[in-house]
């Protein structure tokens, strides 16, 4: 099925593109150009498609403007082209990009202290992985993770877990992204791998699971664990985490989400399940790592959470939820969780045709995740990096 995907994604279509798309990793070409990337890498297809799409990629100028991130612009062309590239290949691109990229993270970084030297709070785009620092530090993890710069964004990223006038220094004054909801008088914390806090810990826990530390670094992960485990929720299969926390929560002392949400990558027990084992891992919190197994385990186990899983792709689907539970399976304490995957990749081949034909939500991220499931290893390219689900070189 990844092979007829790809068959079918082979060739661009034809212009003119808008070049938000061009650049998007979300829909675009450079994620279309992950799964090329990954297949020829294990040898299952030639690397003609990867140049193409990465050529339609770079055909527009890249932005490093205030839209610019992991998912779009200068750096999901990085992403991608630093994904693809090998010996004596794509090196004058990568030293240009390198280059932008630096720069780009230098000045969200001078940015955010700017921020936090006025007593501000944050914008979600500041720290998250799609937008902010959090997804510009896992390009740099992925990149050069023993570099200058991937060592500044973890800095920031301590900084931004100190409290600050009794709420997480994360709190933010938006509603969620893509709401425009008067229902978040004062902001909230929000909890997603994509927007949220799971992303930093995530970031945080990789890089110290590869040994890279700085100053802060296991208080911070602990900060952020100590946070979620303060608004943790039992559940008769298994502990959830609200998505997000208003006021009126702190106020209450109990989240107004009720019941698990739709297990997904972006907001659901999947993703924070992920960031909280790697949280386990890095500090050596045994009894962390299995409380975050067990979290999986219970939404894997529940079908009311199964049901709200409608769609195919890695951002909101079954896609996701198979690529993230591969991985915790990969790595969990017991080896049940991994009983669960055939069923799911059974259900990932079986979901409703995709969505657009992008990374994120279409046919090109289905793909991938079935690579996954077909070869029952973790990526070769380490292309889910951009997920903050593993890191290049681990499990």
């Amino acid at each position: 099925m990844a092979a007829a995907i790809a068959e079918t994604l082979a060739y661009p279509p034809g212009p003119p593109h808008r070049a938000a798309w061009a650049q998007s990793l979300s829909t675009g070409p450079a994620g279309i150009a992950l799964l090329h990337t990954e297949r020829a890498a294990t040898g299952l297809a030639p690397r003609q498609p990867v140049h193409t799409w990465l050529a339609t990629a770079t055909r527009t100028t890249l932005t490093t403007g205030l839209q610019a991130g992991l998912f779009l612009g200068a750096p999901a062309v990085a992403f991608a082209v630093h994904t693809a590239a090998g010996p004596q290949r794509y090196t004058r691109a990568l030293a240009a990009l390198d280059t932008r990229i630096a720069a780009l993270t230098r000045q969200r970084l001078h940015t955010a202290q700017a921020r936090m030297d006025r007593a501000e709070r944050p914008v979600l785009a500041e720290f998250d992985l799609i937008n902010g620092l959090t997804g510009l530090g896992a390009h740099h993890l992925h990149r050069d993770p023993h570099g200058s710069l991937l060592r500044e964004v973890l800095d920031y990223l301590v900084l931004l877990t100190q409290p600050v006038a009794g709420l997480p220094g994360w709190w933010t004054h938006q509603p969620p992204t893509g709401r425009r909801d008067p229902g978040y008088p004062g902001g909230h914390a929000n909890h997603g791998i994509a927007h949220g806090i799971a992303g930093p810990l995530a970031l945080l826990s990789l890089a110290a699971r590869a040994g890279i530390h700085v100053d802060g670094h296991t208080t911070a992960i602990r900060r952020i664990c100590a946070w979620l485990d303060t608004w943790r929720q039992d559940h008769r299969t298994g502990p959830w985490w609200p998505e997000t926390l208003t006021l009126h929560d702190l106020q209450e002392h109990r989240p107004t989400q009720q019941a698990p949400g739709r297990p997904s990558w972006c907001y659901g027990t999947p993703g924070l399940a992920r960031a909280q084992q790697l949280a386990g891992q890095a500090t050596g919190d045994t009894s962390r790592q299995r409380t975050a197994e067990d979290a999986l385990a219970g939404c894997l186990a529940d079908p009311r959470q199964s049901a709200h899983l409608t769609e195919p792709g890695l951002c909101h689907g079954m896609a996701g939820l198979f690529q993230t539970a591969w991985h915790i399976a990969s790595d969990a304490l017991s080896p049940d969780l991994a009983d669960h995957l055939p069923a799911l990749a059974s259900r990932l081949q079986a979901a409703a045709p995709d969505d657009g034909h992008g990374f994120l939500r279409g046919a090109a991220g289905r793909a991938l995740a079935l690579c996954t499931a077909a070869a029952d290893r973790p990526p070769a390219t380490g292309w889910d990096t951009c997920l903050l689900l593993n890191a290049p070189g681990g499990t």
